[in-house]
């Protein structure tokens, strides 16, 4: 399955096993980027054997690759919780932060999480610190509905 979003130049595309050692590159080529605001360190720890394993689980999350130009540059994830609602996860490469390519690919997985996947409701956690992810989720107009010690909780309910 891919998505297109609102830049001609970057698409989704769900994940699948055969992705395992892209991903796996892109993770450990980012790795001291992925750990400043998150906990990824399961994921730089994870084997491609492992991450294949995660991209083969026959659940109703979905997991999509964010392509720029057809090269991996990050990831959006749809996580079934407790249908229909969704958790939120996304991360991009160090060097294509801050060009607009997380808000677009975001903005496509939550149009398509609400038209296609039924979703009523999305969640997303957010490490204190970490104010791009926070002004990426307002600008697409979540709200902050909890803090927690090491993060805040978002929310965005379908119109």
């Amino acid at each position: 399955m891919i998505l297109t979003t609102s830049r001609p130049d970057l698409t989704l595309r769900q994940l699948t096993p055969v992705d395992a050692a892209m991903l796996y590159d892109l993770i450990h080529s980012n790795h001291t980027h992925l750990t400043a605001h998150g906990d990824y360190s399961a994921q730089v720890a994870s084997s491609i054997e492992a991450i294949a394993a995660e991209l083969s689980t026959g659940d109703q999350s979905t997991r999509f690759g964010i392509f720029h130009d057809a090269a991996l540059i990050g990831r959006v994830d749809l996580v079934a919780v407790e249908l229909p609602r969704y958790c939120l996860g996304y991360w991009l490469s160090a060097s294509h932060t801050g060009q607009g390519f997380a808000t677009a690919a975001v903005q496509a997985a939550i149009e398509y999480a609400f038209n296609q996947s039924a979703a009523k409701d999305i969640f997303a956690g957010v490490t204190h610190g970490n104010d791009r992810s926070v002004a990426l989720l307002r600008r697409l107009g979540f709200d902050a509905i909890k803090q927690f010690e090491t993060y805040t909780r978002f929310h965005l309910a379908k119109q």
